[in-house]
């Protein structure tokens, strides 16, 4: 069963009937899947959700350039497991002319927070603007310093029936000026929700495929594809993980 064709046969859904399911504040739960598995996925998701299109195009390519404190502090607050925990980074959806300073913070009981500002493009250091901005949705004055380059496809699924978003980002690829990996094989699913919800479609679909929630941070695991050099005691599961789905595909 081919992908690209299963992708083509989901209802349309535009970014204006998106509005009003924006989750902002809201409960993330990912799974890492392996790609053989998505055709299949799909089609049983076909009755229950709308794919994201623009232009007559299905699938966004997002390109982020994560910031973090000189001593890494996002990056250990994860590692940690920290509750309260944030993280910086620019994204620019490629091809829209589309690009915002977004930050993300974990506010404790599993929710989420997104704080972004609309921006030009992509720069090499924070504006002061900026920087404020970062700081004060971080709760955090620390000065913060590019880290990591993030490039992969987007498709975004939004429930029929109900406030819930899909997304599940494909072509992992990961950067910076002295290196370059990527996470080929693999699938990371995140379904978006007002609150943690086991009656929801997708839910329902992958536990039925014996797959269960797996929490994977893209910046953590890219600074580790790149082989920096930080600790993850906390990752071993995850990279154990994600090795047996790109060994089996």
């Amino acid at each position: 069963m081919d992908t690209a064709f299963v992708l083509q046969r989901f209802d349309p859904i535009t970014l204006a009937e998106m509005d009003g399911v924006k989750l902002q504040d809201r409960v993330d739960t990912k799974y890492v899947l392996s790609a053989d598995s998505v055709p299949e996925l799909l089609e049983r998701m076909l009755p229950h959700y709308r794919l994201l299109e623009v232009d007559g195009k299905r699938g966004t390519a997002y390109r982020s350039l994560y910031f973090d404190t000189p001593d890494l502090k996002h990056y250990r607050d994860h590692h940690n497991k920290r509750t309260f925990r944030s993280k910086v980074r620019f994204r620019e959806y490629i091809g829209s002319g589309l690009a915002f300073l977004e930050v993300k913070r974990k506010t404790g009981r599993g929710r989420t927070d997104k704080a972004r500002m609309r921006v030009d493009g992509i720069p090499d250091q924070l504006t002061n603007e900026q920087l404020r901005f970062a700081q004060e949705a971080a709760r955090d004055g620390s000065p913060l310093v590019p880290t990591l380059w993030n490039h992969f496809t987007r498709y975004t699924f939004v429930a029929k029936d109900r406030p819930e978003r899909l997304t599940m980002d494909v072509d992992l690829r990961f950067s910076m000026p002295d290196g370059n990996g990527e996470l080929d094989g693999i699938v990371v699913a995140e379904l978006k929700q007002e609150r943690a919800d086991r009656s929801s479609p997708f839910v329902k679909l992958v536990r039925a495929m014996g797959e269960r929630p797996s929490g994977m941070s893209k910046y953590c695991i890219g600074m580790l594809t790149l082989r920096r050099p930080v600790k993850h005691n906390a990752f071993k599961e995850v990279l154990l993980r994600l090795n047996r789905l790109r060994n089996a595909a």
